[in-house]
């Protein structure tokens, strides 16, 4: 179940279990690793959300994205490489007018996403408005500032992390994180919506076959869907990809 939006109030501190710190530990060496085999290659990935954060759970994810457009076959050429055995692979599209992604997940919690056009400022910003962190930092045990689903904005602490609603005090939390105001405003609007009404979908979601790559399945989109010709158009890529 996605989180709610949380009631404003002030200022609360979170102290963090051994067993939460350990779980941190684990959740990251995974991250790690994958960036470290994305690495081979000069491709520089981050880890975003929670892991970043610090504000881990048993249900939190491992969240790798990388933020250029790269040949799917060279991503999964270099995790393979590194023992990672791919679990499926999946094609998403939040809206039309959002950047279509791939996603290959090795477990149901571990997954690497990555832009199959060319990203807008506001698309590269909403990784580091929940938090990113590349690799080296990963290494030596940094965490960094975030906003969680809940609209809290998550600042980590030596004991675990402080957190407050983002809400009234969005000038402040776009300082804080280095993303633009337009966004963070965007994300109350969209989040509060979704609470209000529910999960509202996404526009397009497909798994590929094993014989499928991600830029066929794109082509193949778009040569049925208008819009995402228009996509292309604008993102200053050729309909033939």
């Amino acid at each position: 179940m996605a989180k709610k939006v949380s009631p404003i109030y002030e200022i609360r501190e979170v102290v963090y279990t051994q067993d939460r710190w350990l779980l941190l530990k684990k959740l990251r060496e995974v991250a790690i690793n994958i960036l470290k085999a994305l690495k081979v290659r000069g491709i520089e990935g981050i880890a975003h959300g929670s892991l970043a954060r610090g504000d881990v759970n048993e249900k939190s994810d491992v969240d790798v994205f990388i933020p250029e457009v790269v040949p799917s076959y060279i991503v999964e050429g270099l995790l393979q490489d590194s023992g990672f055995q791919i679990l499926k692979r999946e094609l998403t599209q939040a809206t039309p007018n959002h950047v279509v992604k791939a996603i290959i997940y090795l477990e149901e919690n571990v997954k690497v996403t990555f832009p199959l056009l060319p990203l807008r400022q506001r698309e590269r910003e909403f990784y580091r408005f929940g938090g990113e962190i590349g690799l080296r930092d990963l290494e030596e045990g940094r965490r960094v500032p975030g906003v969680d689903k809940r609209l809290m904005l998550i600042f980590p602490t030596d004991y675990g992390h402080y957190e407050y609603s983002i809400i009234y005090n969005s000038v402040e939390v776009s300082k804080i994180v280095g993303v633009s105001l337009e966004l963070i405003n965007e994300r109350i609007r969209v989040l509060t919506r979704r609470d209000e009404i529910g999960r509202t979908g996404i526009y397009f979601k497909t798994e590929l076959r094993d014989d499928e790559n991600f830029e066929e399945k794109l082509r193949e989109r778009a040569s049925k869907d208008p819009s995402l010709r228009r996509l292309l158009s604008q993102r200053g890529m050729r309909f033939i990809y």
